[in-house]
């Protein structure tokens, strides 16, 4: 039980580095070129995301964002498989997994309010059933440009790309355990976007441009 604490607290502490939020605060400039140290919780959506950044940076920034948040999740399931030592490592695993999404919706920096955790629970799954979950992963990233490139929300293609993730796992047989952390992670991340569903059903969702 030690074990498997201290590794989802390490987990936890390397998806709570709060990668948007950083980005804004040291590199945003205002019309004039000076940095202005934006805070982005104050700007567009209010969420630290890619998404949030790209409206407040430009794609490039936004495209960094992702890659960050979306490796902090690898590198902690990379970290866990090549140091941790448990006897049921699917378990130490799947734990890690959420912890580090947990990190990152609810970082201790920022008073346990972070983003939605798409971009990370991208990078834990990816890395949590090796080789299937390569071919998992990936899959419902198609799914996610599939329907962002037909509706423009990119909201609505990152809650149905994760709540495609478990039937995957479910499908292709995985340890339960592995289903369970894919199915939590896409309730949680449609639990973060209730705003954008609310926006959805009232039709004034904003639409990627």
């Amino acid at each position: 039980m030690r074990t498997i604490i201290l590794w989802m607290l390490i987990s936890y502490f390397i998806g709570s580095i709060p990668t948007g939020w950083l980005i804004t605060k040291l590199f945003h400039k205002d019309e004039n070129g000076k940095r202005d140290n934006l805070d982005i919780r104050t700007f567009g959506s209010g969420n630290i995301g890619a998404a949030n950044v790209k409206r407040a940076m430009g794609i490039g920034w936004a495209v960094f964002v992702a890659f960050v948040d979306i490796f902090k999740g690898a590198f902690a399931l990379l970290l866990v498989a090549g140091v941790g030592s448990y006897e049921d490592p699917g378990l130490l695993a799947a734990l890690s997994a959420f912890a580090a999404v947990i990190g990152h919706n609810y970082t201790c920096w920022l008073k346990f309010k972070g983003g939605k955790g798409v971009a990370t629970t991208y990078g834990t799954l990816f890395f949590l059933w090796p080789y299937k979950s390569f071919a998992i992963v990936l899959l419902c990233g198609a799914i996610w440009y599939a329907v962002m490139k037909i509706t423009r929300y990119v909201s609505l293609a990152s809650m149905l790309s994760l709540l495609a993730m478990p039937l995957f796992f479910w499908m292709l047989d995985a340890p339960k355990e592995f289903t369970i952390v894919a199915g939590v992670l896409a309730v949680l991340c449609v639990y973060r976007h209730k705003s954008n569903i609310s926006r959805l059903m009232a039709g004034n969702e904003n639409r990627l441009k």
